[in-house]
């Protein structure tokens, strides 16, 4: 099947036990390597009193592992997880944490959650997830929410129609870091399918205002704000692509096929770049940022422009 220009090389084998990484006293990163499909991110604040996770994993397993290494740290289990949003890596495991802890979220991300069902399992079957308990957040906010662990100030704060419509930014402004969810791929193509590619746009700027130093993505290795540039630069050419191919009335797999990557080549999951061109089309014919998509269809293309369904769940 066809695939566009200078698509992504064969996903590498994963590390199966990936540890905590630490930011700061008391601020660390569960870094799941090479942050592809499945392998989230998830980040640990704690005081030695209280702990407050952000996501969990998308399998039983990697959840209980995720429990496992904040109980090796020596931090007390977490008394609050808080999603970025709504997709199940990044949610699957809040039962190995609840009840317990209080799973926070944004609204949508509960509503999302809740009506997503068991996602994942629809798009990789044959991958033992676990015993999955969909948890979703049982404390729920609109704008902005602080929580406080210790002293460290977590601000949680929703950008707007991002990568999602529940999105939420988590932001210690003592510590100058910022969790991003998967408003950030590192190494990755940037996905906003359910979400808005303006959206997305906007919340680059609100990431830009934080003037975090330290940044830990949905997806891919911790890294600093220049960041922000290489997926400003890839969401500015599927715009102008989207516009250019939607003018001409290309499908948005016939824009996919025929696209030169250019320097986008190098990241991951390429297969991304048809299921966001849906987004924008959809914005150009006048939807609603986080209007509902076909899904179905979206990850059928992607099926197609990869030649194969998505890379594999290595979760």
């Amino acid at each position: 099947m066809p695939r566009p220009s200078g698509s992504a090389s064969p996903v590498p084998a994963v590390p199966e036990e990936p540890g905590l990484t630490e930011l700061s006293p008391g601020v660390s990163a569960f870094i799941q390597p090479d942050g592809g499909w499945c392998l989230n991110n998830a980040g640990v604040v704690t005081d030695g009193e209280a702990t407050l996770l952000v996501d969990t994993a998308a399998t039983e397993r990697r959840a209980r592992l995720l429990a496992r290494r904040i109980a090796e740290s020596g931090a007390p289990a977490p008394r609050t997880v808080v999603n970025t949003h709504h997709h199940g890596d990044h949610t699957y495991g809040n039962a190995v944490f609840a009840p317990a802890a209080t799973i926070v979220g944004h609204a949508a991300c509960r509503s999302e959650l809740l009506a997503a069902g068991h996602q994942l399992e629809a798009v990789w079957p044959e991958t033992d997830f676990g015993d999955i308990v969909l948890t979703p957040p049982s404390l729920t906010y609109t704008d902005e929410l602080t929580l406080y662990v210790g002293d460290i100030e977590a601000r949680l704060i929703h950008p707007g129609v991002a990568h999602t419509r529940g999105d939420t930014v988590v932001w210690l402004p003592g510590r100058r870091t910022v969790f991003t969810g998967d408003l950030i791929f590192h190494g990755g193509t940037p996905f906003v399918f359910m979400g808005s590619l303006a959206g997305s746009l906007r919340a680059l700027e609100l990431l830009r205002s934080l003037d975090a130093t330290t940044v830990v993505p949905g997806h891919g290795p911790v890294t600093g704000p220049e960041v922000y540039d290489t997926v400003e630069r890839y969401l500015r050419y599927v715009d102008e692509l989207a516009r250019r191919s939607h003018a001409a009335g290309l499908s948005p797999l016939e824009a996919a096929t025929g696209a030169d990557l250019g320097p986008f080549a190098e990241l991951a999951e390429s297969e991304r770049l048809v299921a966001n061109l849906h987004r924008a089309y959809a914005e150009l014919e006048g939807a609603e940022p986080g209007a509902p998509l076909d899904v179905r269809a979206g990850f059928a293309d992607m099926t197609v422009l990869n030649g194969g369904v998505p890379a594999a769940c290595h979760a």
